[in-house]
Formats: structure tokens, C-alpha cells, sequence
């Protein structure tokens, strides 16, 4: 059997997925944004005040728990979910800095969505608080790095 996009009915036209007979499971996900600093960024960083608007590892942890807590609002075929916790771990290694976050719930539907969402606006918030510094931070690799529970069962990137 193929596998189908379960977000479309038989006529492809877009529709929110029934989990009503599925039963309520824990389930985690952790998902990672990264951002390549420049090194007017990492000067920056080093020096205290960091910004006027506030320090930006505190602010972007806010602005990623808020939005996995939004994610029904964002994304307009996921579910509202009860999220049981919230972790965002800013990761630095060289020029380049990881917003890993990890999400557990215990409900019919996966919590996979919530992860990227907080950790991608993590990673915007973090640039939005050191723009005025230099904009030409590039924030990519928004993926994925493991998931578990489920009907479909675990998952790990490679």
C-alpha cells in the first residue's frame, strides 16, 4: 500500500484527521532549528547588556515555548493538544547555535508539530533580538530528530 497525506479526503480537498477511536498514548518529539552566527553576533553576545530588548537565549526560549503551546493556531490541520511539558536547550558549538526542543504529551495524536514549531520560532526570535547587530544570521536545518509513540512508532533521523 502506498503511503497517502492523510490531511486530504478522497476528493483532495483539505480536512483534519479523526483520532476520535485512537487511544491516548505518551508521545515525545524533540526537533531542532539551527542559526549560523556571524561573528558580529558572537562578539556581540560576549559583551554584557547583550540588547536592548532583553537577552536573547531567554527571550527566544519564551517566544519557542509560547508558540509549540500555539501550534493549533498556526498550523491550520493540527489538533489542540494538551502539552505535558516543554524543553528548549540553546545548544552552542562554534559559529553555530541548535534550539533543540522536546515536547511530551499524552494524548491521540502526535506531538511532532509542536516540537518544530517551538524550536523555528525560537530560532526567529533570536534572530528578531540580534538584527540590529547583523542581518545576515541564516537559520536552516528545521528538522525532526526523533520521535516516539504512536501508531507509527518511533523515529530517529539519520
Amino acid at each position: 500500500m502506498r503511503p497517502r497525506l492523510t490531511h486530504l479526503d478522497r476528493r483532495g480537498l483539505p480536512t483534519m484527521v479523526d483520532v476520535s477511536d485512537k487511544p491516548e498514548t505518551v508521545r515525545t518529539a524533540v526537533a531542532e532549528a539551527r542559526i549560523r552566527l556571524t561573528p558580529r553576533v558572537v562578539r556581540a553576545l560576549r559583551r554584557p547588556g547583550r540588547s536592548g530588548k532583553g537577552d536573547p537565549l531567554a527571550v527566544s526560549i519564551v517566544a519557542g515555548i509560547q508558540a509549540a503551546k500555539k501550534t493549533h493556531d498556526l498550523i491550520p490541520l493540527c489538533h489542540p493538544i494538551r502539552i505535558e511539558s516543554i524543553h528548549i536547550d540553546p545548544v552552542r558549538s562554534g559559529r553555530t547555535l541548535s534550539f533543540r526542543v522536546t515536547c511530551r504529551t499524552r494524548d491521540r495524536t502526535g506531538i511532532e508539530m509542536e516540537a518544530l514549531t517551538g524550536a523555528a520560532l525560537a530560532a526567529l526570535a533570536f534572530y528578531d533580538m540580534v538584527k540590529s547587530v547583523d542581518r545576515g544570521l541564516v537559520i536552516d536545518r528545521i528538522r525532526l530528530l526523533r520521535k516516539s509513540g504512536g501508531k507509527s512508532g518511533p523515529f530517529a533521523a539519520k
